[in-house]
């Protein structure tokens, strides 16, 4: 059974950092890509960062450049997302995703709050 179970969620002021996990199970963890989501609300998903099976991350959406970083172990089956200088526009629920070709999985998902 395929799972990816985020976690490391919760409030935060503004300005300050988060470390997102995600532990994944039931596939070849190291043979995905690793991605980062969120989904603000009334908003739609946003991919945000990505990285290889070896590593190289990715940063696709500009309002987090520079301040979000993602990384893996693929020892620990775990991918993290860490975050810094966060906005309260940063805001929302925050998606692990696997890829490989055109499979995909996702988790449920772990909310963020940045509110003073």
């Amino acid at each position: 059974q395929v799972q990816l179970v985020e976690s490391g969620g919760g409030l935060v002021q503004p300005g300050g950092s988060l470390t997102l996990s995600c532990i994944a199970s039931g596939f070849p963890f190291s043979s995905y890509a690793m991605r980062w989501s969120r989904q603000a609300p009334g908003k739609e998903r946003e991919l945000l960062v990505g990285i290889g099976t070896v590593g190289g991350g990715t940063t696709f959406a500009d309002s987090v450049k520079g301040r979000f970083t993602i990384s893996r172990d693929n020892a620990k089956n775990t991918v993290y997302l860490q975050m810094t200088s966060l906005k309260l526009e940063d805001t929302a629920v925050y998606y692990c995703n696997a890829r490989q070709l055109e499979v995909d999985y996702w988790g449920q998902g772990t909310q963020v709050t940045v509110s003073s």
